[in-house]
């Protein structure tokens, strides 16, 4: 199965700015969907930022213009870039990657989900 390991959380002031990273690994495989998620304290996850099948990038409303997904093929893992963080960004983060990977002799799905990583942005 395809792991997947993230980084780069912590506490920043509002207006400041950080990089997730999410590292993947696992023998044979291709990340053919990626995408960031958040749970804000108290709430649901919901999608930050996607890219699917290659295309282009799709946002949430509320980080448009603020947020950047990105990805190195060559070291099979995505970015979140975010710039200008606010208070309400404040959750845990967590990347999901999806697509094939050779297993048994043959190609399987997978669906993988990071650890989550906490981001707490201060007033």
């Amino acid at each position: 199965q395809v792991q997947l390991v993230e980084s780069g959380g912590g506490l920043v002031q509002n207006g400041g700015s950080l990089r997730l990273s999410c590292a993947a690994s696992g023998g044979t495989f291709f990340l053919d969907n990626i995408g960031w998620y958040r749970q804000p304290p108290g709430k649901q996850r919901e999608l930050v930022a996607e890219v699917i099948s290659g295309g282009n990038a799709n946002y949430a409303d509320p980080v448009k213009g603020r947020f950047t997904i990105s990805r190195d093929n060559d070291k099979k893992t995505m970015y979140l870039q975010m710039d200008n963080l606010k208070p309400d960004d404040t959750a845990v983060y967590y990347c999901n990657a999806n697509g094939r990977v050779y297993s048994g002799g043959i190609w399987r799905r997978y669906d993988s989900w990071g650890q989550g990583t906490r981001v707490t942005v201060s007033s």
